[in-house]
């Protein structure tokens, strides 16, 4: 199939090329705390088809924003974000804080993974300390936000020696996400403001 563009000389436009598909950015989003099996991206993106998945990789790795790799005995594919598709993690943490507005009440048709609450969690813990890292664990789901000077990230699996280990349900984590519940109200003892 022939790569359809919006054919305008403009910066937006061309990234919009690349990753304004429907899926693309939450294939993205999946791939920002380290790499992911086809299989790991299929379970953690409900809705999408093998089909669409399968051409929104081969797109992404196209257009450089992954790379695939073969992992382990059996040779199974690993996809990883490049050095230019781990920069779309500003997009997605800017279209995070758009959105949460519009979350509103989850409704009963929605999804919900752990996982996808990082992007938010990593801006309520960056508003809050200026460096280090911190454990997440939200049920059986754990990862770590490392804070560097203002800048961000969020990895998979317990931090080396975090500063804090946070642990929440998922309706606590949800709440301080959408910013309904202060961080210091979740966790007792966390500071109120960053230094």
């Amino acid at each position: 199939m022939p790569r359809r563009s919006y054919d305008h000389y403009c910066a937006a436009s061309r990234a919009l090329d690349a990753v304004g598909d429907r899926w693309s950015l939450l294939v993205v989003r999946e791939l920002l705390s380290g790499p992911r099996r086809y299989s790991d991206l299929f379970a953690d993106l409900p809705g999408i088809s093998t089909d669409v998945l399968a051409a929104r990789l081969k797109d992404l790795e196209r257009d450089g924003v992954l790379t695939r790799q073969r992992i382990g005995p059996r040779a199974t594919s690993a996809y990883e974000l490049t050095a230019a598709g781990a920069g779309l993690r500003t997009v997605l943490d800017a279209l995070s804080a758009w959105g949460t507005p519009a979350l509103g009440d989850r409704r009963p048709t929605d999804a919900v993974r752990a996982h996808w609450l990082a992007l938010p969690l990593g801006r309520a813990i960056g508003e809050r300390i200026d460096q280090g890292a911190v454990t997440v664990r939200i049920g059986e789901t754990v990862f770590h936000i490392v804070v560097d000077g203002g800048e961000v990230t969020h990895h998979d699996g317990p931090a080396a020696g975090p500063a804090v280990d946070l642990v929440l349900d998922l309706t606590t984590a949800n709440a301080v996400a959408s910013g309904a519940l202060a961080l210091a109200d979740a966790k007792p003892g966390w500071p109120r403001a960053a230094n």
